[in-house]
């Protein structure tokens, strides 16, 4: 298993929290996700998805990404 920080624009409350955690709980490889208003740390199954997919997840989700 990996881990991974990412920082996340356009979180704004309880619910942004929620699509997002959403969003990574059915994404492939995903084995846990802690997010909270401007971040999400990921574990994940490297064998089963990419720190870049993860990041593809949450764009879909309609939020962008922050310089880490």
């Amino acid at each position: 298993m990996k881990s991974l920080t990412i920082p996340i624009t356009g979180m704004s409350c309880g619910g942004c929290v929620n699509n997002v955690r959403n969003a990574l709980a059915q994404s492939p490889g995903v084995t846990d996700a802690q997010v909270k208003v401007g971040s999400a740390t990921v574990s994940y199954d490297p064998a089963a998805t990419t720190a870049d997919a993860i990041r593809s997840v949450i764009i879909q989700a309609g939020y962008g990404l922050a310089a880490a």
